[in-house]
Protein backbone atom coordinates (compact mmCIF):
# COMPACT_ATOMS: atom_id res chain seq x y z
CA UNK A 1 0.00 0.00 0.00
CA UNK A 2 3.00 2.28 -0.01
CA UNK A 3 4.67 2.51 -3.39
CA UNK A 4 3.48 -0.87 -4.67
CA UNK A 5 3.27 -1.77 -1.01
CA UNK A 6 6.93 -1.26 -0.20
CA UNK A 7 7.90 -4.13 -2.46
CA UNK A 8 11.12 -2.22 -3.00
CA UNK A 9 12.45 0.18 -0.39
CA UNK A 10 14.94 1.52 -2.90
CA UNK A 11 12.07 2.59 -5.15
CA UNK A 12 10.58 4.57 -2.26
CA UNK A 13 13.92 6.26 -1.70
CA UNK A 14 14.21 7.10 -5.41
CA UNK A 15 10.70 8.58 -5.39
CA UNK A 16 11.54 10.72 -2.37
CA UNK A 17 14.56 12.02 -4.28
CA UNK A 18 12.43 12.65 -7.34
CA UNK A 19 9.81 14.57 -5.35
CA UNK A 20 12.55 16.72 -3.84
CA UNK A 21 13.98 17.39 -7.30
CA UNK A 22 10.53 18.41 -8.55
CA UNK A 23 10.20 20.83 -5.64
CA UNK A 24 13.57 22.32 -6.58
CA UNK A 25 12.26 22.96 -10.10
CA UNK A 26 9.23 24.99 -9.00
CA UNK A 27 10.45 26.63 -5.80
CA UNK A 28 13.15 29.27 -5.51
CA UNK A 29 16.35 28.01 -3.90
CA UNK A 30 16.05 30.60 -1.15
CA UNK A 31 12.91 28.83 0.10
CA UNK A 32 15.05 26.06 1.52
CA UNK A 33 17.12 28.23 3.81
CA UNK A 34 20.21 26.93 5.55
CA UNK A 35 21.91 23.61 4.99
CA UNK A 36 22.97 21.30 7.81
CA UNK A 37 26.76 21.08 7.99
CA UNK A 38 27.43 18.72 10.91
CA UNK A 39 25.54 16.66 13.48
CA UNK A 40 27.80 15.75 16.39
CA UNK A 41 26.89 13.68 19.46
CA UNK A 42 29.20 14.50 22.35
CA UNK A 43 28.33 12.46 25.42
CA UNK A 44 25.52 14.44 27.01
CA UNK A 45 25.07 16.87 24.09
CA UNK A 46 23.89 16.95 20.49
CA UNK A 47 25.42 19.77 18.45
CA UNK A 48 23.94 20.70 15.05
CA UNK A 49 25.63 23.31 12.88
CA UNK A 50 24.12 25.16 9.90
CA UNK A 51 25.64 27.19 7.08
CA UNK A 52 22.98 29.88 7.52
CA UNK A 53 20.11 30.92 9.77
CA UNK A 54 16.95 28.88 10.39
CA UNK A 55 13.57 29.94 11.75
CA UNK A 56 12.62 27.17 14.22
CA UNK A 57 13.52 23.81 15.74
CA UNK A 58 11.77 21.13 17.77
CA UNK A 59 12.49 17.68 19.16
CA UNK A 60 10.46 14.69 20.27
CA UNK A 61 11.02 11.10 21.36
CA UNK A 62 9.60 8.10 19.47
CA UNK A 63 9.05 4.52 20.60
CA UNK A 64 9.18 1.30 18.60
CA UNK A 65 12.21 1.43 18.28
CA UNK A 66 13.55 4.15 20.56
CA UNK A 67 14.57 7.29 18.69
CA UNK A 68 14.86 11.04 19.05
CA UNK A 69 13.74 13.20 16.12
CA UNK A 70 14.73 16.83 15.58
CA UNK A 71 12.92 18.98 13.00
CA UNK A 72 14.65 22.13 11.72
CA UNK A 73 12.37 24.70 10.10
CA UNK A 74 14.01 26.71 7.36
CA UNK A 75 16.70 24.09 6.68
CA UNK A 76 17.54 21.30 4.29
CA UNK A 77 19.85 18.33 4.54
CA UNK A 78 22.73 20.12 2.88
CA UNK A 79 26.05 18.29 2.98
CA UNK A 80 25.55 17.06 6.51
CA UNK A 81 28.09 14.79 8.15
CA UNK A 82 26.92 12.89 11.22
CA UNK A 83 28.94 11.51 14.11
CA UNK A 84 27.02 9.21 16.51
CA UNK A 85 28.33 8.41 19.97
CA UNK A 86 27.38 7.51 23.53
CA UNK A 87 23.74 6.43 23.74
CA UNK A 88 23.22 7.28 20.04
CA UNK A 89 23.86 4.29 17.79
CA UNK A 90 23.18 5.96 14.44
CA UNK A 91 22.18 9.33 12.96
CA UNK A 92 20.11 9.93 9.82
CA UNK A 93 19.45 13.27 8.15
CA UNK A 94 16.76 13.83 5.54
CA UNK A 95 14.45 16.41 3.96
CA UNK A 96 11.13 15.85 5.71
CA UNK A 97 9.46 18.69 3.75
CA UNK A 98 10.69 21.35 1.30
CA UNK A 99 11.36 23.76 4.18
CA UNK A 100 12.05 21.29 6.99
CA UNK A 101 14.98 18.97 7.63
CA UNK A 102 14.61 16.03 10.01
CA UNK A 103 17.42 14.43 12.00
CA UNK A 104 16.73 11.05 13.59
CA UNK A 105 18.91 9.60 16.34
CA UNK A 106 18.63 5.83 16.80
CA UNK A 107 19.25 5.10 20.47
CA UNK A 108 21.27 2.21 21.86
CA UNK A 109 19.71 2.82 25.30
CA UNK A 110 16.83 5.09 26.42
CA UNK A 111 17.63 8.80 26.59
CA UNK A 112 15.63 12.04 26.42
CA UNK A 113 16.32 15.61 25.36
CA UNK A 114 16.41 17.80 28.48
CA UNK A 115 16.49 21.19 26.78
CA UNK A 116 18.34 23.11 24.12
CA UNK A 117 19.34 26.49 22.78
CA UNK A 118 20.77 28.23 19.74
CA UNK A 119 24.11 30.00 19.66
CA UNK A 120 24.21 33.79 19.59
CA UNK A 121 24.50 33.85 15.78
CA UNK A 122 21.69 31.27 15.34
CA UNK A 123 23.91 28.88 13.40
CA UNK A 124 24.39 26.20 16.06
CA UNK A 125 21.75 24.27 17.99
CA UNK A 126 22.86 22.42 21.13
CA UNK A 127 20.54 19.92 22.80
CA UNK A 128 21.07 18.34 26.22
CA UNK A 129 20.89 14.54 26.27
CA UNK A 130 20.12 12.57 29.44
CA UNK A 131 20.04 8.76 29.83
CA UNK A 132 16.67 7.64 31.19
CA UNK A 133 14.67 4.66 32.33
CA UNK A 134 12.27 2.93 29.97
CA UNK A 135 9.26 4.35 31.80
CA UNK A 136 10.63 7.90 31.65
CA UNK A 137 11.30 7.54 27.94
CA UNK A 138 7.77 6.25 27.34
CA UNK A 139 6.28 9.22 29.19
CA UNK A 140 8.37 11.62 27.15
CA UNK A 141 7.41 9.88 23.89
CA UNK A 142 3.75 10.49 24.74
CA UNK A 143 4.33 14.15 25.52
CA UNK A 144 4.55 17.32 23.48
CA UNK A 145 7.36 18.48 21.24
CA UNK A 146 10.09 20.59 22.80
CA UNK A 147 10.62 23.78 20.79
CA UNK A 148 13.68 26.00 20.41
CA UNK A 149 13.84 29.47 18.82
CA UNK A 150 16.94 31.17 17.35
CA UNK A 151 17.77 34.68 18.58
CA UNK A 152 15.33 37.15 16.98
CA UNK A 153 18.12 39.08 15.29
CA UNK A 154 19.36 35.91 13.58
CA UNK A 155 16.04 34.17 12.96
CA UNK A 156 15.26 33.44 9.32
CA UNK A 157 11.73 34.35 8.25
CA UNK A 158 9.52 31.47 7.04
CA UNK A 159 9.86 31.37 3.24
CA UNK A 160 7.32 33.08 1.05
CA UNK A 161 7.35 32.94 -2.72
CA UNK A 162 4.94 33.28 -5.61
CA UNK A 163 4.87 29.50 -5.73
CA UNK A 164 3.82 29.06 -2.12
CA UNK A 165 0.24 28.20 -1.21
CA UNK A 166 -0.83 28.70 2.40
CA UNK A 167 -3.44 26.19 3.55
CA UNK A 168 -4.99 27.06 6.94
CA UNK A 169 -5.10 24.15 9.36
CA UNK A 170 -8.12 23.43 11.57
CA UNK A 171 -7.89 23.98 15.31
CA UNK A 172 -5.82 21.28 17.02
CA UNK A 173 -7.22 18.49 19.19
CA UNK A 174 -4.64 16.90 21.48
CA UNK A 175 -1.93 18.09 19.11
CA UNK A 176 -3.64 16.95 15.91
CA UNK A 177 -5.69 18.95 13.39
CA UNK A 178 -9.37 18.67 14.29
CA UNK A 179 -11.50 17.15 11.53
CA UNK A 180 -14.95 18.53 10.82
CA UNK A 181 -17.77 16.39 12.22
CA UNK A 182 -20.79 16.07 9.95
CA UNK A 183 -24.30 15.03 10.99
CA UNK A 184 -26.80 15.52 13.81
CA UNK A 185 -25.56 15.70 17.39
CA UNK A 186 -26.11 12.71 19.62
CA UNK A 187 -25.64 10.09 16.90
CA UNK A 188 -22.80 7.53 16.85
CA UNK A 189 -19.61 8.85 15.29
CA UNK A 190 -17.87 7.03 12.43
CA UNK A 191 -14.37 8.20 11.54
CA UNK A 192 -13.19 7.39 8.01
CA UNK A 193 -9.46 7.31 7.35
CA UNK A 194 -8.38 7.71 3.72
CA UNK A 195 -5.07 5.87 3.60
CA UNK A 196 -1.78 7.58 2.72
CA UNK A 197 -1.69 11.17 1.39
CA UNK A 198 0.70 14.06 0.90
CA UNK A 199 4.21 12.87 0.07
CA UNK A 200 3.07 9.26 0.53
CA UNK A 201 1.13 8.18 -2.60
CA UNK A 202 0.62 4.58 -1.53
CA UNK A 203 0.30 1.93 -4.23
CA UNK A 204 0.32 3.02 -7.86
CA UNK A 205 -1.48 1.23 -10.69
CA UNK A 206 1.06 0.06 -13.30
CA UNK A 207 -1.70 0.27 -15.92
CA UNK A 208 -3.36 3.66 -15.34
CA UNK A 209 -1.02 5.39 -12.89
CA UNK A 210 -3.90 5.67 -10.40
CA UNK A 211 -2.51 6.50 -6.95
CA UNK A 212 -3.83 4.90 -3.79
CA UNK A 213 -3.92 8.20 -1.90
CA UNK A 214 -6.25 9.69 -4.52
CA UNK A 215 -8.68 6.80 -4.79
CA UNK A 216 -8.92 6.29 -1.03
CA UNK A 217 -9.82 9.95 -0.51
CA UNK A 218 -12.58 9.79 -3.12
CA UNK A 219 -13.97 6.58 -1.62
CA UNK A 220 -13.82 8.04 1.90
CA UNK A 221 -15.79 11.08 0.73
CA UNK A 222 -18.36 8.80 -0.93
CA UNK A 223 -18.74 6.80 2.28
CA UNK A 224 -19.20 10.01 4.25
CA UNK A 225 -21.95 11.20 1.92
CA UNK A 226 -23.73 7.82 1.98
CA UNK A 227 -23.65 7.65 5.77
CA UNK A 228 -24.91 11.21 6.13
CA UNK A 229 -27.77 10.45 3.75
CA UNK A 230 -28.96 7.79 6.19
CA UNK A 231 -29.21 10.39 8.96
CA UNK A 232 -28.32 7.77 11.56
CA UNK A 233 -24.69 8.60 12.29
CA UNK A 234 -22.19 11.43 12.43
CA UNK A 235 -19.10 11.24 10.24
CA UNK A 236 -15.58 12.71 10.31
CA UNK A 237 -12.75 12.22 7.81
CA UNK A 238 -9.19 12.03 9.10
CA UNK A 239 -8.16 13.93 5.99
CA UNK A 240 -10.28 15.81 3.47
CA UNK A 241 -7.45 16.77 1.16
CA UNK A 242 -4.02 15.62 0.04
CA UNK A 243 -2.44 15.75 3.49
CA UNK A 244 -0.17 13.32 5.29
CA UNK A 245 -0.80 11.90 8.76
CA UNK A 246 1.35 9.31 10.47
CA UNK A 247 -0.02 5.92 11.41
CA UNK A 248 0.09 6.95 15.05
CA UNK A 249 -1.90 10.13 14.44
CA UNK A 250 -4.79 8.54 12.52
CA UNK A 251 -6.29 6.40 15.31
CA UNK A 252 -5.35 9.07 17.86
CA UNK A 253 -7.51 11.57 16.00
CA UNK A 254 -10.41 9.11 16.08
CA UNK A 255 -9.95 8.52 19.79
CA UNK A 256 -9.73 12.23 20.54
CA UNK A 257 -13.13 12.62 18.87
CA UNK A 258 -14.48 9.63 20.86
CA UNK A 259 -15.32 7.72 17.70
CA UNK A 260 -17.65 4.74 17.89
CA UNK A 261 -16.22 3.11 14.76
CA UNK A 262 -13.01 3.61 12.76
CA UNK A 263 -12.70 2.56 9.11
CA UNK A 264 -9.34 2.87 7.34
CA UNK A 265 -9.72 2.74 3.55
CA UNK A 266 -6.92 1.40 1.35
CA UNK A 267 -6.21 -0.20 -2.04
CA UNK A 268 -3.83 -3.13 -2.27
CA UNK A 269 -1.18 -4.21 -4.76
CA UNK A 270 0.36 -7.55 -5.62
CA UNK A 271 3.14 -8.90 -7.77
CA UNK A 272 0.65 -10.79 -9.92
CA UNK A 273 -2.08 -8.84 -11.72
CA UNK A 274 -4.47 -11.77 -11.25
CA UNK A 275 -5.03 -10.88 -7.58
CA UNK A 276 -8.30 -8.97 -7.19
CA UNK A 277 -11.18 -8.30 -4.84
CA UNK A 278 -11.70 -6.60 -1.50
CA UNK A 279 -10.36 -7.77 1.85
CA UNK A 280 -11.19 -6.73 5.41
CA UNK A 281 -8.50 -6.72 8.10
CA UNK A 282 -8.99 -6.50 11.85
CA UNK A 283 -6.51 -6.36 14.68
CA UNK A 284 -4.84 -9.38 16.18
CA UNK A 285 -1.44 -9.73 17.82
CA UNK A 286 -1.14 -13.02 15.91
CA UNK A 287 -1.50 -12.79 12.13
CA UNK A 288 -4.06 -15.14 10.57
CA UNK A 289 -1.73 -15.94 7.66
CA UNK A 290 1.53 -14.91 6.02
CA UNK A 291 -0.19 -12.53 3.63
CA UNK A 292 -1.84 -10.62 6.49
CA UNK A 293 1.44 -10.52 8.40
CA UNK A 294 3.36 -9.21 5.38
CA UNK A 295 0.73 -6.57 4.64
CA UNK A 296 0.67 -5.37 8.24
CA UNK A 297 4.46 -5.12 8.21
CA UNK A 298 4.35 -2.97 5.07
CA UNK A 299 1.54 -0.75 6.34
CA UNK A 300 3.19 -0.26 9.72
CA UNK A 301 6.21 1.08 7.85
CA UNK A 302 4.25 3.46 5.66
CA UNK A 303 5.53 6.37 7.77
CA UNK A 304 9.06 5.72 6.54
CA UNK A 305 9.85 8.52 4.10
CA UNK A 306 13.43 9.01 2.91
CA UNK A 307 14.60 6.52 5.52
CA UNK A 308 13.01 8.37 8.47
CA UNK A 309 10.42 6.43 10.45
CA UNK A 310 7.73 8.72 11.84
CA UNK A 311 5.30 6.23 13.32
CA UNK A 312 6.50 5.85 16.92
CA UNK A 313 4.08 3.13 17.84
CA UNK A 314 2.98 3.36 21.47
CA UNK A 315 4.20 0.26 23.33
CA UNK A 316 1.78 0.81 26.21
CA UNK A 317 -1.20 0.68 23.86
CA UNK A 318 0.15 -2.49 22.29
CA UNK A 319 0.35 -4.06 25.76
CA UNK A 320 -3.19 -3.00 26.60
CA UNK A 321 -4.50 -4.59 23.42
CA UNK A 322 -3.31 -8.05 24.40
CA UNK A 323 -5.07 -7.72 27.72
CA UNK A 324 -8.27 -9.70 27.97
CA UNK A 325 -10.19 -6.54 28.86
CA UNK A 326 -9.77 -5.34 25.25
CA UNK A 327 -11.11 -8.48 23.59
CA UNK A 328 -14.56 -6.92 23.40
CA UNK A 329 -13.30 -4.20 21.09
CA UNK A 330 -11.48 -6.69 18.89
CA UNK A 331 -14.56 -8.93 18.76
CA UNK A 332 -16.73 -5.95 17.79
CA UNK A 333 -14.30 -5.19 14.96
CA UNK A 334 -14.50 -8.76 13.71
CA UNK A 335 -18.30 -8.67 13.90
CA UNK A 336 -18.39 -5.52 11.80
CA UNK A 337 -16.11 -7.16 9.24
CA UNK A 338 -18.58 -10.04 8.89
CA UNK A 339 -21.49 -7.60 8.63
CA UNK A 340 -19.74 -5.70 5.87
CA UNK A 341 -19.16 -8.89 3.90
CA UNK A 342 -22.78 -9.93 4.26
CA UNK A 343 -24.40 -6.57 3.51
CA UNK A 344 -22.08 -5.55 0.67
CA UNK A 345 -21.84 -8.94 -1.02
CA UNK A 346 -23.62 -7.81 -4.20
CA UNK A 347 -21.96 -4.41 -4.26
CA UNK A 348 -18.31 -5.19 -3.60
CA UNK A 349 -16.42 -8.17 -5.09
CA UNK A 350 -14.75 -9.73 -2.04
CA UNK A 351 -11.89 -12.17 -2.14
CA UNK A 352 -12.40 -15.75 -1.02
CA UNK A 353 -11.41 -15.75 2.62
CA UNK A 354 -12.17 -12.04 2.86
CA UNK A 355 -11.34 -11.57 6.56
CA UNK A 356 -7.75 -11.53 7.78
CA UNK A 357 -6.18 -10.51 11.07
CA UNK A 358 -2.80 -8.97 11.86
CA UNK A 359 -1.09 -6.37 14.04
CA UNK A 360 -1.92 -3.23 12.07
CA UNK A 361 -0.67 -0.18 13.95
CA UNK A 362 -3.44 1.97 12.48
CA UNK A 363 -6.05 -0.25 14.18
CA UNK A 364 -4.45 -0.23 17.63
CA UNK A 365 -6.92 1.98 19.45
CA UNK A 366 -7.86 -0.09 22.52
CA UNK A 367 -11.46 1.11 22.84
CA UNK A 368 -12.66 1.80 19.27
CA UNK A 369 -13.89 -0.98 16.95
CA UNK A 370 -11.84 -0.65 13.78
CA UNK A 371 -11.29 -2.28 10.40
CA UNK A 372 -8.89 -1.77 7.53
CA UNK A 373 -10.78 -2.14 4.23
CA UNK A 374 -8.66 -3.08 1.23
CA UNK A 375 -11.10 -2.07 -1.51
CA UNK A 376 -9.25 -3.93 -4.28
CA UNK A 377 -5.92 -4.27 -6.10
CA UNK A 378 -4.51 -1.42 -8.14
CA UNK A 379 -2.30 -3.98 -9.87
CA UNK A 380 -5.47 -5.58 -11.28
CA UNK A 381 -6.73 -3.71 -14.38
CA UNK A 382 -10.30 -4.74 -13.53
CA UNK A 383 -10.06 -3.60 -9.90
CA UNK A 384 -8.26 -0.37 -10.82
CA UNK A 385 -11.02 0.53 -13.29
CA UNK A 386 -13.69 -0.26 -10.68
CA UNK A 387 -12.03 1.81 -7.96
CA UNK A 388 -11.56 4.76 -10.32
CA UNK A 389 -15.20 4.73 -11.46
CA UNK A 390 -18.04 6.67 -9.84
CA UNK A 391 -20.16 3.52 -9.85
CA UNK A 392 -17.52 1.42 -8.14
CA UNK A 393 -16.95 4.04 -5.46
CA UNK A 394 -20.70 4.46 -4.90
CA UNK A 395 -21.12 0.69 -4.50
CA UNK A 396 -18.42 0.58 -1.83
CA UNK A 397 -20.08 3.48 -0.02
CA UNK A 398 -23.51 1.85 -0.09
CA UNK A 399 -22.11 -1.43 1.18
CA UNK A 400 -20.40 0.31 4.09
CA UNK A 401 -23.57 2.28 4.84
CA UNK A 402 -25.67 -0.88 5.13
CA UNK A 403 -23.17 -2.53 7.45
CA UNK A 404 -22.83 0.58 9.64
CA UNK A 405 -26.60 0.96 10.04
CA UNK A 406 -27.03 -2.66 11.18
CA UNK A 407 -23.91 -2.55 13.37
CA UNK A 408 -25.23 0.35 15.44
CA UNK A 409 -28.82 -0.93 15.42
CA UNK A 410 -27.60 -4.16 17.02
CA UNK A 411 -25.56 -2.27 19.60
CA UNK A 412 -28.56 -0.15 20.54
CA UNK A 413 -30.71 -3.26 20.91
CA UNK A 414 -28.19 -4.83 23.26
CA UNK A 415 -28.23 -1.89 25.69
Amino acid sequence: MVWTKHNNHAKSMRMGTMLFAMAMMVTPQTAFGAGIETVDVRGDRIVVRFDGTVHSASSFEIEGPQRIAVDIGGAERGRATALPGGVVAAVRVGNFAPDTARIVFDLATPAVVNGGQFSADGRTLTLGLTPSSQSTFSQSANGKRKTYAPPPAYRAAPPRSKYSITVPLPAPVNGFPKPKIYGPAGRPLVVIDAGHGGHDPGAISPVSGLREKDVTLKIAQRIRDALLASGRVRVALVREDDRFFTIRERPSIARSLKADLFISVHADSAGASEASGATVYTLSEVASDREAQALAARENKSDIINGVNLSGENAEIANILVDLAQRETMNASANFAKLLRREADRLIPFRTGFHHMAGFAVLKAPDTPAILLETGYLTSPKDAARLASAEGQANIAQGVRRAVEIFFAKRMAQR
